[in-house]
């Protein structure tokens, strides 16, 4: 065996708190991309944790987001980057050529309760799955 000949391809996810919107994409990425690609969160301004009503949700998915972290936005996260996936986070967000851009528009799950949560949790997998067969087009040939 070598080195792998195709590097996977890196998404970044941002929000300003990377305590729900950031953090279920993430989780969902990892979970349902079984590794194929690199994935990590952040936030502009983040918060001291992970939105409990969005631990609540993704463990109704068999997700367990419980002991991750919100983390600081750098600069070499985006540089380390492929794909950057902006949540409501606007102009705080760096911006290098050469990158390829989302902004995904979608409700704060911030002092929600999780029944309000569960809409926002669904809509992120639903485009988290069309990335994922954006990104890795020949493990899902019937995607597209």
């Amino acid at each position: 065996m070598t080195a792998e000949t195709t590097q996977k391809p890196s998404v970044l996810f941002v929000c300003v708190h990377n305590a729900g919107r950031s953090q279920m994409a993430a989780a969902y990425l990892s979970h349902l991309a079984q590794g194929a690609i690199e994935v990590r969160s952040a936030g502009s301004q983040p918060a001291e944790q992970v939105n409990p009503a969005a631990v609540e949700a993704m463990r109704e998915e068999g997700i367990d987001i419980s002991a991750e972290q919100p983390k600081a936005l750098t600069t070499e996260a985006v540089k380390d980057s492929d794909v950057v996936v902006t949540m409501g986070c606007g102009d705080e967000c760096p911006f290098f050529a050469g990158k390829r851009y989302e902004d995904w528009v979608l409700e704060d799950p911030a002092g929600k309760g999780v029944e309000s949560v569960r809409p926002i949790r669904d809509e992120i997998k639903g485009r988290i799955q069309q990335l994922i067969s954006e990104l890795l087009p020949a493990a899902h040939p019937d995607a597209g």
